[in-house]
C-alpha cells in the first residue's frame, strides 16, 4: 500500500537531484524519463518506508 507514495516520493527526489545536477553541467531529465526510473526504485523505498514505520510501531507500543 505504500508503494505509490514511495514512487513519487522517490520520483520527486530525482528529478530535483537531476535539476540541481544542472548547476554542475549535468543534463537534466525529462519529468517522463523521472516518472520511468522511480518505477523500480520505488521497491526499495517502500521496502525501507515500511521498515521505518514498522519501528515507530515497535516504539510505540513500548
Amino acid at each position: 500500500m505504500l508503494y505509490p507514495f514511495a514512487a513519487a516520493a522517490v520520483a520527486i527526489n530525482l528529478f530535483m537531484l537531476a535539476l540541481m545536477g544542472l548547476a554542475v553541467g549535468l543534463s537534466a531529465l525529462s519529468p517522463v524519463t523521472t516518472l520511468w526510473l522511480s518505477l523500480p526504485l520505488g521497491i526499495p523505498a517502500t521496502w525501507a518506508a515500511g521498515r521505518w514505520v514498522r519501528h515507530l510501531l515497535d516504539e510505540a507500543a513500548r
